[in-house]
C-alpha cells in the first residue's frame, strides 16, 4: 500500500470513529447525585481506540471532531462551546496517559495502569480547568453567582468525583473491548508502523 492510501485510510478510520464517538456523546445519561449538565457518555472510547492503533494524535483528532460534530448538531447552552471544550480538554486528559504507559508495556497490565492513570489525571485535570477556567467562564456566561469558596466545594463535591466515576466507567467498558479486540489492536498497530 502505497502512502498516499495509508494517509487516505487512516483519515477515514478517524472520521468513522469520530462519528461513533458523536453517536455515543449523543447518548449521554446523566448520574444520580449529580447536577444535570454532568452527563456520562462513552465518546472517549473510540478516540481511545484511535490513539492505541494509530497514535495518540489519531486520538485527539477523534476528540476534536466528535466535539465539533455534536457543537454543529446540539449546539450549547451558552452559545459558545464551553462544554466542548470541557468534554474535548477532558478526553484528551484521559486518552493520553492511557496511550503512553500501554506503549511502554504494550500488555494488559500496562492497559490498566494506563486507565487508572488516566482517570486520575481526568479527574485532577478538570478540577483545575473547572477552577480556574470553566466554572468562572459557565458563572459568567449564564449569569450564575459562584463565590471562590463555592467553586472550591462544587469541584471537591461534584467535579471530582464525577470525572473519577465516568474515568473508572469508560476503563470497564474499554478493558472488556480490550479483551475481544487485543489482537486487532495488536495487528493494526504492526500493519501501522511497518
Amino acid at each position: 500500500m502505497n502512502k498516499k492510501n495509508s494517509k487516505i485510510q487512516k483519515m477515514v478510520k478517524i472520521g468513522i470513529l469520530g462519528a461513533i464517538g458523536y453517536v455515543l456523546m449523543i447518548l449521554n445519561f446523566p448520574f444520580p447525585g449529580f447536577p444535570a449538565f454532568l452527563q456520562i457518555d462513552f465518546s472517549d472510547v473510540p478516540a481511545l481506540i484511535a490513539a492505541i492503533v494509530m497514535g495518540p494524535l489519531a486520538g485527539i483528532m477523534v476528540e476534536l471532531l466528535k466535539n465539533i460534530l455534536d457543537f454543529m448538531m446540539t449546539g450549547s447552552d451558552t452559545g459558545i462551546p464551553v462544554g466542548h471544550f470541557a468534554n474535548f480538554i477532558g478526553g484528551v486528559a484521559f486518552i493520553l496517559p492511557v496511550y503512553y504507559l500501554y506503549k511502554m508495556t504494550g500488555n494488559k497490565k500496562g492497559m490498566i495502569l494506563g486507565l487508572i492513570g488516566g482517570t486520575i489525571i481526568l479527574a485532577g485535570f478538570m478540577s483545575v480547568m473547572n477552577y480556574y477556567v470553566l466554572l468562572p467562564l459557565y458563572s459568567k456566561l449564564l449569569g450564575w453567582n459562584m463565590s471562590g469558596p463555592e467553586i472550591r466545594t462544587y469541584i471537591t463535591a461534584a467535579i471530582i468525583p464525577f470525572n473519577l466515576i465516568k474515568g473508572s466507567l469508560i476503563a470497564v467498558v474499554f478493558l472488556l473491548l480490550f479483551d475481544k479486540l487485543h489482537g486487532w489492536f495488536s495487528k493494526e498497530t504492526i500493519i501501522k508502523s511497518a
